[in-house]
């Protein structure tokens, strides 16, 4: 009888159980020069972080909704992560501006949110921001606020495998199903580029295989030889 496929959470645990430190999430920005890289540890801080303010202030549980109004990013793997550890629903695309909590670069989508009565979070690319001046009344300024939320996380409920984890260019993906094993080696580099949502689940299978991401932001020129120096053996 074949194992069930990992939630997402499963996913991010055992990366750390198996090598805490190894680099899971490499992000380049070629509009900013800016390159980050993140361990499995520091990427579960920020996943805890995330998952405690969306619990805690967002006030979600299994079965709401959280839109990602992000471009493909380190801090779009985070929120995602961070949503499916509370065991929310994920949308991406057009429809994330709907959703009951909205993580958006955007001022401007993030007033239309609170002016509906939902939830907001404004977030600020660049790694090192502290605040963001542009951040509308009653939105939670994620560069200001997010490093006040605790380090660990504990969820108040946990998704069934049938729940939805993932909606993106109108397919809905259940818990069940949303990390897939794919034919790739173990340890796996992998260059994932796409829209939003099939890149999270790209970057759940690299996960799942003890591999780890290369994300390149408004790509500037041929990649190849930044890839080459990356190790990349996979580009989904």
């Amino acid at each position: 009888m074949p194992r069930p496929a990992p939630a997402p959470a499963d996913v991010l645990a055992t990366m750390l159980r198996s090598d805490a430190t190894r680099p899971r999430i490499t992000c380049y920005d070629d509009a900013t020069g800016e390159r980050i890289e993140l361990s499995a540890k520091t990427l579960a801080n920020w996943v805890a972080k995330a998952a405690n303010l969306l619990q805690d202030e967002g006030d979600v549980t299994v079965g709401n909704t959280v839109g990602l109004d992000l471009p493909l990013h380190w801090r779009a793997a985070y929120w995602a992560l961070a949503a499916w550890s509370v065991g929310c629903h994920v949308i991406t695309g057009p429809d994330a501006a709907g959703a009951d909590v909205v993580v958006t670069t955007s001022p401007a989508v993030a007033i239309g949110t609170v002016d509906d009565g939902r939830y907001a979070v404004l977030v600020t690319l660049a790694a090192l921001a502290r605040g963001n001046p542009q951040t509308p009344a009653d939105v939670l300024d994620e560069a200001k606020e997010l490093s006040s939320f605790g380090d660990q996380f504990a969820a108040w409920d946990s998704a069934d495998p049938a729940e939805p984890a993932l909606s993106a260019d109108g397919e809905r993906t259940a818990y069940g199903q949303v990390v897939v094993t794919r034919d790739w080696p173990q340890r796996a580099r992998v260059h994932v580029t796409g829209p939003l949502g099939p890149a999270l689940r790209a970057m759940l299978s690299a996960w799942a295989a003890d591999g780890s991401v290369v994300v390149i932001t408004t790509p500037s020129g041929d990649q190849t030889q930044r890839l080459a120096a990356e190790n990349v053996t996979v580009t989904a």
